[in-house]
């Protein structure tokens, strides 16, 4: 887990919700944006694998942003902000595991049958015989 915070940027603008007239004197809200392409912590390989997860978030000018408003005041929506960003970068650069296919083994084949076999001989029983 890379810690890049040092690299963000951030806007603040009003706030929409609950407050009161909070909300209309104070910028809350929190946007924090990340120049992707020109990151140092990370490598071109990583660059290029952030792009490709977060291309739906990451704009024309290869910003990554997010905007949180979830609290009243903005130093909590900045650490929220901070937070949320690392999380989804983080996330973004686990690779999956390749999954191998596999057969089922012939004790788990046998095993199987019998299981049928038995709840078949059980229907079986209950049927009405003449």
């Amino acid at each position: 887990m890379k810690d890049f915070s040092k690299e963000f940027s951030f806007k603040t603008s009003r706030s929409s919700g609950a407050g009161g007239q909070n909300v209309n004197k104070v910028e809350t809200a929190v946007t924090v944006l990340w120049k992707v392409d020109a990151s140092e912590v990370f490598s071109e390989d990583e660059k290029l694998l952030i792009h490709n997860i977060l291309k739906n978030r990451i704009n024309i000018e290869g910003f990554l942003f997010l905007t949180v408003s979830e609290s009243r005041t903005q130093l909590m929506n900045k650490n929220k902000a901070i937070e949320k960003i690392i999380e989804i970068v983080n996330k973004a650069l686990i690779v999956p595991k390749k999954r191998t296919a596999t057969k089922p083994s012939k004790a788990q084949k046998q095993k199987r049958l019998d299981g049928k076999k038995k709840l078949s001989d059980k229907k079986e029983n209950r049927r009405f015989r003449f």
